[in-house]
């Protein structure tokens, strides 16, 4: 059992909703990133998802591509991004971490040395946009055998024919995705999202999270509702991105949790 599976089965136990919070990694230098993921935890976040900064962030709004931006301009790196992760589990050693990135950093330090570090460093998922079902073996099926949930990604347009691919080598939850787009673009709406997390609710096991579009604590209120959780990312980054200071953005974020988390 992984930190993720462990964190999902004490939610529901106590018939709660998971709260999710990205932030990039180094974003905008390292030890602030540090500061704010540290802070996560006592905010309300249930598991933490860290962007792996990449210059070709394909499937990224301009606020996550921007703090990308800002954290490789800062000198951040595949490696200080598992420093960090190193650096939180010597006072955490039970908030889920989730790798959220692209394939070519991965590749280029070897799959079999960056499953070895990732885990090493504490690190317990991946999200990796841009490697389909079709390409499991590069990355997936090696994650899991390694001890890492492999997460994958739904969205509105994969149909019932596409989803038994997407969620066959689908380990600790589904990520359905609310809006077409990218992130950050539109208001996620809990009437369109109900209907669709059935769904695939309907054909796994998995808890179903929803992110992209949830900004403030009252449609993470009315998405968690809607599903196991929900996933908020560039409202946060953006708070970051505003110079505000790890308190301000902590605050921001326990706002939002204490929303999913009545939901």
């Amino acid at each position: 059992m992984t930190r993720i599976d462990a964190k999902f089965a004490e939610l529901r136990g106590q018939g709660k909703k998971a709260f999710v919070s990205y932030v990039m990694a180094g974003d905008p230098d390292y030890a602030t990133s540090l500061e704010v993921v540290k802070g996560l935890p006592g905010a309300g976040v249930d598991i933490i998802e860290l962007g792996l900064p990449f210059t070709d962030p394909m499937a990224d709004g301009p606020t996550i591509q921007a703090a990308g931006q800002r954290a490789l301009e800062a000198g951040m790196t595949l490696q200080k991004t598992l420093d960090l992760a190193t650096e939180f589990r010597k006072t955490d050693d039970t908030t889920p971490i989730v790798l959220m990135g692209y394939y070519n950093p991965i590749y280029n330090r070897g799959v079999d040395t960056f499953l070895t570090d990732a885990k090493a460093a504490g690190i317990d998922g991946l999200i990796v946009v841009d490697l389909p079902p079709e390409e499991d073996d590069e990355l997936c099926i090696p994650a899991q055998a390694a001890g890492l949930n492999f997460i994958r990604l739904a969205t509105p347009t994969t149909d019932d024919k596409r989803l038994p691919k997407v969620l066959q080598n689908t380990s600790g939850f589904v990520y359905y995705v609310s809006i077409t787009g990218i992130t950050g673009a539109a208001e996620a709406q809990a009437t369109d999202v109900a209907p669709e997390v059935a769904r695939i609710k309907a054909k796994t096991d998995l808890p179903v999270i929803v992110g992209f579009g949830v900004r403030t604590p009252d449609t993470a209120r009315a998405i968690a509702g809607a599903a196991d959780g929900t996933v908020v990312g560039s409202a946060i980054v953006s708070q970051i991105a505003a110079g505000k200071p790890p308190a301000e953005v902590l605050a921001f974020v326990k706002s939002l949790a204490d929303g999913a988390h009545s939901a």
